[in-house]
């Protein structure tokens, strides 16, 4: 027979997807702690919490699988209950609850005080920038903005998360004082769309103005800039880049592809002349610029010829960090009224194949490395080495350096000079300098 556990309700909030909904879980654990509620990510608690993500097949997946191991956990009795929330659940709430019943409650990406309230808790407007970190101490992500005005054919964000609306910059800068004050260096500025920032605010594109702000927050070391979109983007954002030392030089922005039609047809608003403009125009503004970009394969209608497009267009290009993803048919984007004619394997194939030359390319660049001196953030240990990263890389996603621990002794969240002794295609190893 099922009974209640006796102990004092513990609220877990289990975060799938992208740093988007890691910020919205902490936002979602520092209003449940204001509360007074015990909140934990992602450990033992009576109550689940799960934050969905619903942008692509393999992450609605593991977004379902998720929601079923704690509805089992329920019946078990190992949980209380199972709140479920996030994009999967704003895109697909009628048939998750046909699906998935035994779920207390569904609610989606803009119901937060639904959500605080089913937990017991009130929203509490007052509460600006007020976050329970789930990342290292000394980087934290920043959303500056929320939704996307774009109308690009694969993509379901707008389903998800609605039309473009930026947060002020004073909102911005005090929240950024408050996560200085907790120990944070690096702010990792993350958006749908950079590039939009300010628009809706201040009619004009303002991302420079509020970099210029952040630059100003004590304690705040690096700033890095993640998914700018590439029409419209505002070329003053170089200068202060270049101006500014706390603004690391790297821009994350996604391409997705680089052949004609297929931009076209992605509803991409611009053209492969434009884009290797843009891209030679960044490099002239900031040629100590690292550039990270992901691209699709396999979209509606690629064909070899596309294909081959895009990988010779890799190559010239040489990108400092690249991701590639297979095109994922999403209902009710304008693609899904496409035919998704690029076989699954052929999709895979040319994935790898951009993967491959992409870990050609960054162990060329990686060699050249060797010999210098860089400023690195320690972020862990891990195993036998202190991993770190430069300004070049973002957690997660880029390369990190490594420094071997049973020879050097580094603090977690500090920064220190490190010279690249050894480059793999991903991994550089280094030594400090004394």
């Amino acid at each position: 027979m099922r009974t209640k556990t006796l102990k004092k309700n513990k609220i877990n909030v289990v975060t799938l997807g992208c740093s988007k909904n890691v910020y919205d879980s902490e936002i979602l654990m520092g209003q449940l702690r204001a509360n007074k509620k015990q909140v934990v990510h992602e450990q033992e608690g009576n109550i689940v919490v799960i934050n969905t993500c619903g942008f692509i097949a393999n992450a609605k997946q593991e977004s379902i699988n998720t929601i079923l191991e704690y509805v089992d956990k329920k019946e078990a009795g190992t949980v209380d209950k199972v709140f479920v929330t996030g994009c999967l659940s704003e895109r697909y709430k009628p048939d998750l609850q046909k699906e998935i019943p035994n779920v207390d409650e569904y609610f989606g990406t803009s119901e937060l005080p639904n959500l605080l309230k089913a937990l017991g808790a009130d929203y509490k407007h007052e509460l600006i920038g007020e976050r329970l970190t789930t990342t290292p101490k000394n980087y934290a992500y920043l959303k500056i903005a929320e939704g996307c005005d774009r109308p690009c054919s694969f993509c379901a964000i707008p389903l998800m998360r609605g039309k473009h609306k930026s947060k002020p910059i004073g909102e911005l800068v005090e929240e950024a004082q408050k996560l200085a004050a907790k120990g944070v260096k690096e702010l990792i500025l993350i958006a749908q769309d950079l590039t939009y920032y300010g628009l809706d605010l201040y009619k004009k594109r303002n991302l420079a103005e509020l970099l210029e702000n952040l630059v100003k927050v004590d304690g705040i070391e690096w700033i890095r800039l993640h998914y700018a979109f590439p029409t419209g983007f505002p070329m003053d954002v170089l200068d202060v880049m270049n101006r500014e030392p706390k603004v690391c030089n790297y821009l994350d922005i996604p391409l997705q592809h680089i052949a004609d039609s297929i931009l076209k047809s992605m509803r991409r608003g611009t053209t492969q002349a434009k884009t290797t403009k843009l891209l030679q125009d960044f490099r002239a503004a900031v040629p100590e610029m690292t550039i990270r970009t992901t691209l699709i394969v396999g979209y509606p209608g690629e064909t070899e010829e596309d294909f081959q497009v895009l990988k010779n267009w890799v190559e010239e290009m040489r990108f400092e960090r690249l991701g590639c993803f297979t095109y994922s048919h999403e209902e009710n984007t304008h693609a899904y009224n496409l035919e998704d004619d690029v076989p699954e394997e052929v999709k895979q194939e040319r994935a790898n194949e951009i993967m491959e030359l992409q870990s050609q390319i960054s162990w060329e660049l990686n060699q050249e490395k060797i010999g210098k001196t860089f400023k690195c953030i320690i972020d862990r240990k891990e195993g036998n080495y202190f991993v770190g990263r430069t300004e070049f890389d973002s957690p997660d996603v880029d390369n990190e350096v490594l420094v071997d621990a049973s020879e050097h002794y580094l603090k977690q969240g500090e920064f220190v000079m490190l010279k690249i002794t050894d480059a793999a295609d991903f991994d550089l190893y280094a030594e400090p300098v004394a």
